[in-house]
């Protein structure tokens, strides 16, 4: 079967169904409507102001529509929940605690079999590269390792999607470079679901296997990038046509 065929044949996880959002007189969503198939590597992408931290605070279940839907496993999001978990730019590790106890603070205030996870959270520490680093506290760790720290936390729950509203924005290049990698390496060991969110054309092209562009509410394109090898590089035939597209779409938003 073919990928595109597969992500037809896949049940979507969430659904937005003309979602609509204002904050007094601004409509800041206008009766926006996609899904998200289960495994999938969603990048919502577009300028400041486009409403794409808004849409990932109700996706997270942080914001009510005024009007619409947005429905997790075919059931209606009506507040936070460990399924949809979040990671923001400013990582959230509790600052007196050590990396260890907090990957194992969700599963162990959830009761879940603490050897199991205690196996699980040893695993994500490898996977991010901060194996000896367990007894330390987040203000002994570089930015970048506490970024990975925040991942391995964030998977450590398992979730059905995690969402990520612009986790590398305030990392240097190199830092984020390696971020990218890493969440991509992550995303393709655990499959789980990720909406990404970023106003960088060129991490939605490396990261995303489908990418939504907002333009001040409503969506002005989609992409599916099924076709194209992943993980992949900016090099790849195909990609800087995309870029091209998406780029000249954008810049005509900022023109009027």
């Amino acid at each position: 079967m073919s990928d595109a065929a597969q992500a037809a044949a896949t049940p979507a996880i969430m659904r937005v169904d003309h979602v609509s959002v204002s904050f007094g007189d601004t409509k800041i969503l206008d009766d926006l409507s996609f899904s998200m198939e289960e495994g999938n590597f969603t990048c919502i992408c577009g300028p400041s102001g486009c409403g794409k931290t808004t849409i990932m605070s109700v996706l997270a279940g942080y914001l009510a529509p005024q009007s619409g839907s947005c429905l997790f496993d075919g059931q209606p999001v009506s507040g936070p929940s460990p399924d949809r978990l979040v990671v923001f730019q400013e990582n959230t590790l509790f600052q007196w605690m050590t990396l260890w106890d907090n990957t194992l603070f969700g599963p162990r205030i959830q009761g879940k079999n603490l050897k199991e996870a205690g196996e699980k959270a040893r695993e994500l520490i490898h996977l991010t590269g901060l194996d000896g680093f367990e007894g330390k506290f987040p203000g002994q760790l570089s930015g970048g390792m506490q970024h990975r720290a925040a991942l391995a936390r964030a998977l450590a729950l398992e979730p059905g999607v995690l969402l990520m509203d612009e986790p590398f924005a305030a990392l240097d290049y190199f830092t984020r470079m390696t971020m990218q990698e890493l969440l991509v390496e992550l995303y393709q060991r655990t499959g789980v679901t990720v909406a990404f969110v970023t106003h960088s054309i060129d991490e939605a092209l490396l990261l995303g296997r489908r990418i939504v562009v907002l333009d001040r509410g409503v969506i002005d394109a989609r992409y599916d990038l099924s076709s194209l090898p992943y993980p992949r590089d900016l090099s790849l035939p195909g990609v800087g046509g995309l870029r091209r597209e998406i780029l000249a779409r954008i810049m005509k938003q900022n023109l009027h």
